[in-house]
């Protein structure tokens, strides 16, 4: 077979997305059909830097779902090597093609024989995998702190105001550093700190729903009894990390194991991360509690934590879901740093800083397996700068 031409490379590729297309398609028409009820969310299709921004995002969330869960994009084995396939440039038949391969390498082949387009979509999953969630817990634990830290001020201010600068003082990638040496793996350190970093969630959610009922004793008691056994299941079968110390739940209530590369850098990404948004929060308390409507609140005889959560939070969204926009990104960026020098994450991954590192080795003559991966999280990260810049500017308006 003849190598293939730009354009039927082009063509090729877009075939592949076929999926995604049509999820894009699908997610903007009902998004643009039903906008004026969709609130903040449906106002950002009246902006056209946030739907271009949202359109790049979802367009790798899709695919990393598409990748990850039905394996419906991805051309060949992203782990695999093929003989004859090393360094060889994109639109390159496959070597030794049997019959159900797909027969070329459609951008090309990296220093270890392995498709790159397949490693791309791939190290997608990867991304998209830790990147959301991580930020979601760092938030979930800066604004269980940063909210009663900014109201009732005093000790309890001071104290978690030390500890989070404490944190921040230190380089963000030397603390990385820090956290995910095998060393500090192997003594177990990360899955004690992920006892209490993912302990927040469940606190902060039963919290909410109990000053939000606190007035319907038995609806209330129900709810938190639900999410306590929902929530503490995940919860028990996230921090349990065979091969560590914190190893204590049988196989058979074990949810799901998630490799110990994963937890280190999840863990590291909550930790780093949740100082910075307490601090956002707290800040954004200590202005919302002057306002008339929570003075209002007050005078109703309302709880603190009633309060805090349903007067002051809600009308903090603005900012906080610019900074989870742009906090996505600054994670996607730290993810490739760490897979960039090998630390975190297995060094097969096809995670795009590990594939980008592997690439640089022979830039100047084989350009195309370090590019891929950098062209796809320069993508991502200004999608998601584009996005947040859209909220920010339809958030203005309200």
């Amino acid at each position: 077979m003849d190598p293939l031409s730009w354009g039927e490379i082009l063509a090729r590729l877009a075939y592949q997305f076929i999926p995604v297309w049509i999820a894009l398609v699908v997610t903007f028409a009902l998004s643009i059909m039903y906008k004026r009820k969709l609130g903040l969310y449906g106002k950002l299709f009246d902006n056209v830097i946030g739907m271009i921004g949202f359109g790049i995002v979802m367009f790798w969330i899709y695919t990393a779902l598409f990748a990850g869960l039905f394996d419906w994009i991805v051309t060949h084995d992203p782990l695999a090597a093929v003989s004859g396939m090393k360094n060889k440039v994109p639109g390159t038949p496959l070597s030794g093609a049997g019959e159900g391969d797909y027969p070329y390498y459609l951008l090309g082949g990296d220093t270890l024989a392995r498709d790159a387009f397949s490693r791309m979509v791939q190290g997608s999953w990867v991304v998209i995998r830790i990147a959301p969630l991580a930020t979601l817990f760092a938030f979930m634990a800066g604004i269980t702190l940063g909210l009663p830290a900014g109201y009732f001020g005093g000790r309890l201010d001071t104290v978690l105001s030390f500890l989070a600068n404490l944190i921040l003082a230190f380089p963000v990638i030397l603390l990385f550093y820090l956290l995910v040496t095998p060393e500090m793996v192997t003594s177990g350190i990360p899955s004690y700190m992920a006892i209490v970093l993912f302990v927040l969630p469940i606190l902060f959610i039963c919290v909410m729903i109990n000053s939000r009922y606190h007035t319907q004793p038995q609806r209330r008691n129900v709810m938190i009894a639900v999410a306590l056994f929902v929530l503490g299941w995940l919860y028990l079968s996230l921090i349990n990390d065979r091969g560590t110390p914190v190893n204590f739940l049988p196989t058979d209530l074990d949810l799901f194991d998630i490799p110990g590369g994963i937890l280190v850098v999840f863990v590291s990404v909550v930790f780093v991360n949740a100082p910075t948004v307490f601090r956002i929060v707290r800040g954004l308390t200590l202005d919302i509690q002057t306002r008339d409507y929570v003075a209002a609140a007050q005078t109703r005889g309302e709880g603190p934590w009633y309060i805090m959560l349903w007067e002051i939070l809600p009308n903090a969204r603005g900012p906080l879901i610019v900074d989870f926009c742009l906090r996505i990104g600054y994670t996607t960026i730290l993810l490739g740093t760490l897979g960039f020098f090998g630390l975190g994450l297995p060094s097969d991954s096809p995670d795009w800083g590990t594939t980008i590192n592997q690439g640089r080795k022979l830039l100047s003559i084989y350009p195309h397996p370090a590019i891929v991966p950098a062209f796809a999280l320069l993508s991502l990260v200004l999608g998601l700068n584009l996005l947040a810049d859209g909220l920010r500017e339809e958030s203005l308006k309200d």
